[in-house]
């Protein structure tokens, strides 16, 4: 049997804050934004010019970048890739080196990932004053206790927890070549017209057959939601009894559309203040101020969430819209034009009038519920991807707590 032994995980590991000293040209910058359970989600570089003050840590491979804000938002990441020179990270990001003579890498970030420990550290951040519940290392982070096998028991582990996140990772790599699959259909169908046989007229999208419509959003069998108004988290019941928490709400906001987050923890404080609207599955998700035009298909969800301002959201009356609009708007004409009409405030901005004025060109509907059934099965498909990969993160979930603390003995099992 293997031999554990109680440590905390300030014995596991090191703060690290290395400012940056590199003169690269171009840099990759970090926020908390770009981060999401185990993944570094941005690699854009660039200009190194003018950055925001707090883009000053470097961080190497097998490093861990953990969030100091609201733990329960999964702002964490396992650094997997070795060329991190010019990646620069946001203050607002721990960067957690593991001793590796007492602790593996993956180990310790299942530790700190675990649904236990991030609800335990919620829950110290929310007793600290300030603007958000927040942890440092010191404080919150070192202290917290940890059970330590030895590095063989680590390794297998490590390795039954690997078969799972390889399966979620093979997964999600499917969905993402069968949308760039529904894309290139998309493009055959609708704006290659070199042999059709009907005449071709001249509009702001170049030619398009004298068969399709040239109309604005607003005439489209769509509603574009409206928000709720502001009120407090108890007159909301009515809308959202079937995703309350005890003192969270799900909740989603324009800047985890990149990342398709859709389980965000918000505080019943910071809650009430949000504008908000409901969101029942299936809908597209449009951001609309800051990072402006990010685009999201909303997959079938198993309770209602709470969507945040900054947000238009989009639910088609005619079934065979759906993909169609979606794909119109997250990687073709609709990207162009939605950055066309960013408004004049402090940040990139466009509101619903503006979003409803958009002119979109509409197929004849024999030849868009082709369409629609042609991607159909894609889109089937890459729904049923994301339940298997919520059904392995429940598996996962379940196994890690009884891995990390040698409940399950794993000395005859070799991966």
């Amino acid at each position: 049997m293997p031999k554990w032994e109680k440590m905390t995980v300030g014995d596991l590991c090191d703060t690290i804050s290395n400012s940056y000293r590199g003169d690269d040209k171009e840099v990759v910058l970090i926020n908390t934004s770009d981060v999401l359970e185990g993944k570094v989600l941005n690699h854009q570089v660039v200009e190194n010019k003018n950055l925001k003050g707090q883009f000053k840590k470097t961080f190497k491979e097998n490093d861990i970048l953990y969030s100091e804000i609201r733990p329960a938002n999964k702002r964490y990441a396992f650094v997997d890739f070795s060329d991190t020179d010019n990646y620069i990270a946001s203050t607002k990001l721990m960067v957690l080196r593991p001793r590796m003579d007492v602790v593996r890498p993956r180990f310790l970030f299942s530790f700190l990932s675990s649904k236990s420990v991030l609800e335990e550290l919620q829950q110290l951040a929310e007793t600290r004053s300030g603007t958000f519940p927040q942890i440092t290392f010191s404080s919150e982070l070192a202290p917290a206790p940890i059970n330590v096998p030895d590095l063989e028991t680590q390794d297998r582990i490590v390795g039954i927890l690997g078969v799972i996140e390889r399966k979620i990772s093979m997964n999600a790599e499917i969905n993402k070549n069968l949308e760039q699959q529904a894309v290139l259909l998309f493009k055959k169908w609708f704006t290659d017209f070199v042999n059709t046989s009907s005449n071709l007229i001249e509009t702001r999208f170049g030619l398009i057959p004298d068969t399709f419509r040239l109309l604005k959003n607003g005439e489209l069998p769509i509603v574009v939601t409206d928000y709720v108004a502001n009120g407090s988290f108890a007159s909301l019941k009515a809308n959202v009894t079937l995703y309350q928490e005890p003192n969270y709400a799900y909740f989603i906001r324009n800047t985890d559309l990149k990342s398709g987050l859709f389980e965000v923890f918000v505080d019943k404080h910071s809650y009430r203040f949000l504008s908000k609207s409901t969101l029942y599955g299936r809908e597209i998700i449009i951001s609309n101020v800051g990072d402006v035009g990010s685009v999201f298909l909303c997959p079938k969800l198993n309770k209602p969430m709470t969507l945040g301002n900054n947000i238009i959201m989009l639910r088609s009356e005619q079934d065979n819209l759906k993909y169609y609009l979606y794909i119109w708007f997250k990687w073709l004409y609709g990207q162009s034009l939605i950055q066309g009409i960013k408004g004049g405030s402090a940040q990139p901005k466009f509101n619903k009038t503006d979003f409803k004025n958009l002119p979109i060109f509409l197929p004849p509907n024999d030849l868009l519920e082709q369409f629609h059934q042609t991607v159909k099965p894609m889109f089937d498909l890459i729904e049923k991807n994301n339940e298997e990969n919520q059904a392995l993160t429940v598996i996962r979930d379940t196994l890690l707590p009884k891995l990390m603390s040698g409940e399950l003995d794993v000395s005859d099992i070799n991966i």
